[in-house]
C-alpha cells in the first residue's frame, strides 16, 4: 500500500514539475526553474522507490497517467489551455485507464 500511496504523490509532483518547467521560460525565471528540479527528483525518487514493489509497466501507466491528466486540468482551470467535452472524456479515458491498472494489480 505505501508503494501505491507514493506513487500518488509522485504523479502529483510530476504535475508540478511539468508545470514548472512550462512557466520556467527556458530556465530564465528563477522560481519556477528551482520547483522544476525540486519536483522532478522527488518525482523521479517515488517512481523508483514504488518500482521495488509494483510493475514497471503499471507504475509508469498510473504515473504518467496522474500527471498528464492533473497538468491537463490545472491549465484548464488557470485558462492556460482551453476547455471542451472531448478533452473531459479523453481526461475521464486516462484515469479510467489508472484506475484499471490498480484494480488489476
Amino acid at each position: 500500500m505505501l508503494a501505491w500511496i507514493v506513487l500518488i504523490i509522485s504523479g502529483v509532483l510530476e504535475a508540478v514539475w511539468a508545470t514548472a518547467l512550462g512557466r520556467a521560460e527556458g530556465f530564465t525565471r528563477l522560481g519556477p526553474s528551482i520547483t522544476f528540479v525540486v519536483a522532478l527528483i522527488l518525482s523521479m525518487a517515488g517512481l523508483a522507490f514504488a518500482m521495488r514493489d509494483l510493475p514497471t509497466g503499471t507504475a509508469y501507466a498510473v504515473w504518467v497517467g496522474i500527471g498528464a491528466t492533473l497538468t491537463v486540468v490545472y491549465a484548464m482551470v488557470t485558462g492556460d489551455e482551453s476547455v471542451s467535452a472531448l478533452k473531459i472524456i479523453c481526461l475521464v479515458a486516462i484515469v479510467g485507464g489508472v484506475v484499471g491498472l490498480k484494480a488489476l494489480h
